[in-house]
């Protein structure tokens, strides 16, 4: 079986935020694998391993540091990565980013297409349904079971929805969205690591993935931040170190005049 895997390189989520001239500051920013692609990955070589055959191939779009979110896919054992950069690519919005990641996708041969459900800077949770939807194949978001039948032909899916859970049978290939709670991600051995040391990964360019650079980057983006800024700090918390009746006479005007919980 042929399991593609998309991934994202993410603002690691203890980075304290900063932002400069209405812009998030990433100059001491760290970075790490977007964790909901984790599972993705840990699933694709669950499938790998179940079956006993397969390729699994990593890709994604970024800088040239995104490479380290590949090279850690490779670690803990994917067979293959491809890194899809171009200038013309910086600022694609979520349509964009599925748009490249299709033309890529294209090139390849697959089965099955495994995607984080979100990615946690942005929180568009739209790439990997509008991937499926650009490749005209079925698509189930917010997995956290999946079960791959015998044959390879199909999925059974189990979903989270509002309330419950839905189960829900699709054929293969078809992309699905990874939530918390599809498995637990596995750690990179050392063989694993040093491993990656020796591998080579490719990179596509726009010209190589036949993209109109006018269809992606950020003149093309439909989505546009405006703005960005700081929530406002908490004002200073009441300390009330008098006689205890009094302090308790205070604090019940507070949360009735202020606070209107009373």
């Amino acid at each position: 079986m042929n399991i593609v895997i998309c991934v994202k390189q993410v603002p690691d989520t203890e980075t304290k935020i900063t932002v400069k001239g209405g812009q998030v500051d990433h100059s001491e920013t760290k970075y790490v694998v977007n964790p909901y692609d984790e599972y993705g990955i840990e699933e694709g070589l669950r499938i790998k391993e179940r079956l006993g055959q397969g390729k699994i191939t990593l890709i994604t779009t970024g800088p040239e540091r995104a490479k380290d979110a590949l090279k850690s896919g490779l670690a803990v054992g994917a067979d293959e990565a491809i890194h899809l950069v171009d200038p013309a690519f910086e600022g694609s919005d979520p349509y964009a980013t599925a748009l490249i990641l299709s033309k890529a996708v294209e090139k390849m041969e697959y089965d099955i297409i495994l995607c984080g459900k979100q990615g946690v800077d942005e929180d568009h949770a739209q790439v990997g349904i509008t991937l499926a939807e650009l490749l005209d194949i079925p698509h189930v978001s917010v997995v956290t079971k999946l079960e791959i039948a015998e044959d390879g032909k199909s999925v059974v899916a189990h979903r989270e929805v509002e309330g419950g859970h839905e189960v829900v049978e699709a054929p293969l290939p078809a992309v699905i969205t990874a939530q918390k709670g599809l498995n637990e991600p596995r750690y990179a051995s050392i063989k694993g690591i040093m491993a990656v040391k020796k591998k080579v990964i490719p990179e596509w360019d726009a010209g190589e993935l036949a993209v109109d650079i006018h269809e992606v980057g950020s003149d093309a983006a439909k989505i546009a931040f405006v703005d960005v800024a700081l929530p406002p700090e908490r004002a200073g918390g009441k300390i009330f170190d008098e006689d205890p009746v009094q302090d308790a006479i205070k604090v019940a005007h507070l949360l009735r005049d202020d606070a209107k919980i009373l």
